[in-house]
């Protein structure tokens, strides 16, 4: 008999944390978890508001803090009959008999009366609702007013793409092979992909499957990431003997295309926490890149605040510069539904201050001639355009760079334009003296 905790009752608990206690969804999901509670956690997070507010009309006296566990498991039930369409007995019977792992049995009563009567008054109370426009939309009423504000033509369109599920997407090491040399390989592995047009190294599955099915991942072949962020690095255009600096570099994914893109780089990529470095290590091990046999790139990872130009030799300038600046990370919801729970309306106006932080302190470690890209997962303005139209206010060196699909100073992407993520990219060079 395994002593693995049920994964109702798993993803209650992780929801509990995310919810009620802050913490991100990707610390609070442990990497082996069973990939029905990874759907529940996901889907619960994805349709919080949906959920609430059904709960709102289902629970009339709110569950004390140390028991908001056991709401969280209502929140699987619901979303199992609702979203998975689970048969509805066993959505009761599953979500009651999780109670035993959360080892409050006396909770049995309200759990059977809340789900019964859900079912009974289905119709109504989903009806119900629907009144309210965060429900309608599955986001939190600030969100859509700013994503409203900022893009009135296609609102309902970004909100509705930020709703989906999210594609896997391969980035071809192309510094190993062509994008259709591994097309083929995954043809021959019967793995069903296609290019991305915009983006010369991305591929997109048909279906999410584990890296290890991919043919040669270990070997550092492919990675998984997504066509936007790829969209960085080739943006950013690195030549064969440059430096370059990676600011705000973990989990490592655009420090690895950096390095495969050129040869003879000479790359510094900086993280302010010393755990998060650990994943862009774990990623350059698994391309090759920290093998002291491989003589063709040098990198150098460093744990310091990028802004802190006192932490850099003095004499050490860059040619290229990535600043892939902190942000609501709102263009990326569709991978990380938790962001709807966690991001404040409060939070935006000190991620500017980060930002323009960074950006003042960076431009200051370029060379003349060189190139610094700004990108941010964002869909506000007031993170992209309007910090950039800042920064070329308090800056009289600096050129726009054309970029294709560029609109004033830069180029935004909405989540599932040609399958990809919402980001943004500015492409900054400093004018020769």
């Amino acid at each position: 008999m395994s002593n693995r905790i049920n994964a109702r009752a798993s993803a209650a608990k992780i929801l509990q944390r995310v919810i009620y206690n802050g913490e991100s969804l990707s610390t609070a999901l442990p990497t082996d978890s069973e990939p029905l509670t990874r759907d529940l956690c996901y889907g619960c997070l994805r349709w919080h508001e949906p959920l609430s507010a059904i709960l709102d009309q289902l629970v009339s006296k709110p569950l004390k803090q140390k028991d908001k566990d056991i709401e969280c498991l209502l929140r699987v039930g619901l979303y199992q009959i609702i979203y998975q369409k689970t048969p509805d007995h066993a959505a009761v019977n599953e979500t009651v008999s999780a109670l035993k792992d959360l080892k409050k049995p006396w909770a049995r009563k309200l759990l059977n009366g809340v789900m019964r009567n859900f079912l009974r008054e289905q119709e109504s109370i989903l009806a119900e609702s629907q009144k309210r426009q965060t429900v309608r939309y599955a986001f939190p009423l600030w969100l859509i007013k700013a994503i409203k504000i900022a893009w009135p033509e296609n609102w309902e369109t970004i909100l509705h793409e930020s709703n989906q599920r999210a594609p896997m997407t391969l980035r071809v090491n192309l510094s190993r092979q062509t994008r259709d040399e591994y097309l083929s390989k995954l043809q021959s592995s019967e793995i069903k992909a296609s290019p991305v047009e915009q983006v010369e190294s991305a591929v997109v599955l048909d279906q999410p499957i584990s890296v290890h099915e991919l043919p040669n991942f270990d070997e550092g072949e492919a990675s998984v990431q997504d066509a936007a962020a790829q969209l960085a690095t080739l943006l950013l255009d690195c030549k064969n003997g440059m430096n370059v600096l990676d600011a705000c570099a973990a989990p490592g994914g655009k420090t690895g295309h950096i390095l495969e893109s050129a040869s003879n780089l000479s790359v510094l990529a900086i993280d302010s926490s010393e755990k998060r470095l650990q994943r862009v290590t774990e990623n350059l091990d698994r391309l090759g890149f920290n093998n002291p046999t491989n003589d063709n790139n040098e990198v150098k990872l460093l744990a310091i605040d990028a802004a802190d130009l006192g932490l850099y030799p003095t004499d050490l300038m860059f040619d290229r510069i990535l600043l892939d600046a902190p942000c609501s990370a709102t263009g990326v919801i569709r991978r990380h539904p938790d962001i709807k729970v966690l991001r404040r309306a409060s939070d935006i106006e000190s991620l500017q201050e980060q930002q323009k932080r960074l950006l003042d302190a960076l431009w200051g470690k370029l060379k003349a001639g060189g190139v610094l890209l700004y990108a941010t997962c964002s869909i506000l303005p007031q993170e992209n355009e309007d910090q950039i139209e800042a920064f070329l206010k308090r800056q009289n060196n600096v050129e726009v760079m054309e970029m294709d699909q560029s609109q004033g100073h830069g180029r935004q992407v909405f989540p599932g334009e040609e399958s990809m993520d919402g980001f943004y990219f500015a492409k900054l060079s400093k004018k020769q003296d």
